[in-house]
């Protein structure tokens, strides 16, 4: 008789996060070759084990093949595992991403499935309840992909539903950015009292470029988390997305040229806010898909701060870009 030994598997802290060795079952039921299916049978009775559906069949510390726990109960007693066992497995190396693991195991139409190390030796089984859940996991994130929201369904569920004390600790640090930035944009326009108290009619026009910076940069900002959530790169995006911001701002500023210089007299005053509303859509664009992509590289939540961080880059930029402009057309006047 061959009593079942213990699966050897790698220490639990070196386990790669997403790898379908998260999943692994390392107190499985383990037997010779030559072992009698009665033996076996007996020797399961009094043992604790982490799943049963099959019998790894091992020579030393080799897998040589699975026996599935159906054949095993209806087994003659005197029958050898190596003519019960399946001696091709599905097999998969340690690390392997557990959707690519789980699919093979589905596609051999295997109950387990065996983690062998690179070195032959038997690390452990993935047991059917385990696969099960690996697949609906990711039948669950391709869902939510699909949907263009995070990419799986617990991060989704877990900004969703924070208690209080959590969405206050996620989301008050860029607010307090958003005060400070307030603060930098209150200096900048004091930086600039000059060409103010020259020209009141300026300050008419702030809110304006602001707004339409921000309007763009909020549109940009949403359009590249949800990308980000379908597997889209901000790469492929990058390019039409600023050729849409630069047009935005262009057909803003042909707009707002004859309305203004109708409005205010002044075709210098006009020239001065449709150059910078131009400006300002293009950058606003440029930061609203950078932020995204930095902070998923961070490995931060992008929902939570770029919206905020956005906001603040983008006023700071309008402003100054606002000023500069007119500066140099109105100059002190």
């Amino acid at each position: 008789m061959t009593t079942p030994q213990p699966a050897a598997v790698e220490d639990a802290d070196s386990l790669l996060p997403g790898s379908i060795e998260q999943y692994l079952a390392v107190r499985v039921p383990v037997c010779a070759p030559d072992a009698r299916a009665g033996d076996v049978r007996l020797a399961l009775h009094g043992h604790h084990y982490e799943s049963v559906a099959d019998v790894a069949v091992c020579v030393g510390t080799r897998l040589v093949g699975l026996v599935p726990a159906e054949r095993l109960l209806s087994a003659a007693d005197d029958c050898p595992a190596s003519e019960l066992m399946d001696a091709d497995p599905p097999v998969v190396a340690p690390g392997l991403p557990q959707e690519e693991a789980a699919w093979k195991a589905v596609h051999q139409g295997e109950s387990s499935l065996a983690v062998v190390g690179q070195d032959g030796t038997f690390r452990g089984l993935v047991p059917p309840a385990r696969l099960l859940g690996v697949l609906l996991a990711e039948h669950d994130e391709d869902v939510f992909r699909l949907a263009g929201v995070i990419s799986s369904q617990a991060t989704a569920r877990h900004a969703s539903e924070a208690p209080l004390g959590e969405r206050i600790r996620l989301r008050a640090p860029w607010l307090v950015v958003g005060l400070l930035g307030s603060g930098l944009a209150a200096l900048l326009m004091d930086r600039f009292e000059t060409q103010l108290a020259a020209d009141v009619r300026l300050a008419f026009f702030i809110p304006g470029v602001v707004y339409m910076a921000d309007a763009i940069g909020t549109q940009t900002v949403a359009l590249a988390i949800r990308g980000q959530s379908v597997g889209i790169t901000i790469r492929s995006m990058f390019r039409l997305e600023l050729f849409t911001g630069l047009a935005l701002g262009v057909l803003v500023a042909l707009v707002s040229l004859p309305a203004v210089w109708w409005a205010m007299g002044s075709f210098d005053l006009a020239l001065a806010v449709s150059i910078a509303l131009m400006a300002a859509c293009a950058v606003a664009t440029v930061v609203a898909m950078a932020l995204p992509w930095l902070m998923t590289r961070a490995g931060r939540d992008p929902a939570y701060g770029s919206g905020p961080l956005a906001t603040v880059l983008q006023d700071l930029l309008s402003l100054l870009i606002y000023f500069v402009v007119a500066a140099l057309l109105l100059g002190g006047a």
